[in-house]
């Protein structure tokens, strides 16, 4: 579950293949269409630029069911929690998911949209009795991007990590490259690729039943 178009394949988007490659049914829950994105690689209107894409994308990571909501873009904290929770909870149901892949309740990039929606995956999922798995980065890797970019990245410490996994790039990146209006040059998305390597880090969020 993501908070914009992109978000399954800049930040999850090695894990999803890999959870399809493997033989799982994917599933992605999108809130917002990511309209108030200050980047704009493509000329268009982002609303609808940004649908396409990640259509485009999980087609690519192997993701065989979209949803996507129109919740406010930079707004999800205004939203209201029993709502949001309520989406994610129907999402779920009517895809009979095992459980729950979000970003960590930190947020990773510092995007309150983040926060907001892996809080209403948790709210659901504690209702549902799912299992949670949190994307997070290494803090070493978090601290390298602030300093380099001025980015607002929280991490973890290796204590704090449940899970650390090989992941192949090829897919994501092909993903990533579809998303033509976000990939630009320049963006802390490619440094912070090349500080994590082949590995992802999860935290589990909540246990399994």
């Amino acid at each position: 579950m993501v908070a914009h178009p992109d978000d399954e394949s800049f930040a999850l988007g090695a894990l999803l293949a890999a959870f399809a490659g493997d033989g799982a049914r994917v599933s992605v829950l999108c809130l917002t269409h990511g309209e108030a994105s200050t980047l704009h690689g493509v000329a268009g209107d982002l609303e609808r630029l940004r649908a396409d894409e990640l259509t485009t994308a999980a087609g690519v990571l192997g993701i065989g069911d979209v949803r996507l909501l129109s919740y406010p873009d930079g707004h999800l904290s205004a939203a209201d929690p029993g709502e949001l929770a309520g989406r994610v909870t129907a999402a779920a149901r009517e895809t009979d998911a095992e459980g729950l892949l979000v970003f960590d309740p930190t947020g990773v990039t510092g995007h309150p949209d983040h926060a907001a929606a892996t809080a209403a995956a948790l709210r659901a999922a504690g209702g549902l009795g799912l299992p949670v798995l949190g994307w997070t980065v290494p803090e070493a890797v978090a601290d390298r991007l602030r300093r380099e970019y001025g980015a607002a990245f929280d991490g973890h410490p290796p204590e704090a990590v449940d899970l650390t996994v090989t992941v192949n790039r090829a897919p994501q990146l092909e993903a990533v490259a579809c998303h033509r209006s976000q990939a630009v040059p320049g963006s802390v998305l490619w440094r912070r690729l090349e500080l994590l390597g082949d590995r992802e880090h999860l935290r589990r969020l909540r246990p399994g039943p």
